[in-house]
Formats: structure tokens, C-alpha cells, sequence
């Protein structure tokens, strides 16, 4: 079943969706490293064996995670000032 490509896909649409209801860029690294291990198995660079499809989806979403961290991640420098409380 895990070498089938719609199977990523899928999974990784299920999580853009979970990521939706819970943001944080989370589960996002995740759903984009599903999609991408699917898009691999579809065109036959990936197949076979269980532990090459988990390590091509951990270093596909650790990839995303980084990348977007650096896109949508804070600015060093940056400080959250507040300048009036929540009770006036």
C-alpha cells in the first residue's frame, strides 16, 4: 500500500487539510513532504522498499520544514512591543 503514489498524495492533502484547522506551518512540512515522496513514487524514482520511502519523506519534509522557515519564520532583530493593555 505504501508504494502506491496516490497514497502520499492523499496523505499529504489530509494533512494540508489538518494544517488548515490547526495552523502553525506544522503539519504543512509534513503534507509537503508527502506530496512530494507521492510525486517520486509516480514517476518511478522511488518504489520497493519501506525504509527508502520513509527516508525520502523525512528528508522531503525536513527540506519543506526548512524552507519555510525561512520564508514565513521571524525576523532576527524583530521584538513584540505592546503599547496598551488589554483592560483600558
Amino acid at each position: 500500500m505504501w508504494a502506491v503514489w496516490w497514497v502520499w498524495v492523499v496523505g499529504g492533502f489530509a494533512l494540508g487539510v489538518v494544517e488548515v484547522l490547526m495552523p502553525g506551518f506544522i503539519f504543512l512540512g509534513f503534507a509537503i513532504g508527502a506530496v512530494i515522496t507521492g510525486l517520486l513514487v509516480g514517476i518511478g524514482v522511488l518504489g520497493g522498499s519501506m525504509s527508502a520511502l520513509v527516508l525520502a519523506f523525512a528528508l522531503a519534509s525536513l527540506a519543506a520544514w526548512f524552507l519555510l522557515r525561512q520564508m514565513f519564520g521571524g525576523r532576527s532583530g524583530q521584538v513584540k512591543l505592546w503599547d496598551k493593555d488589554v483592560n483600558d
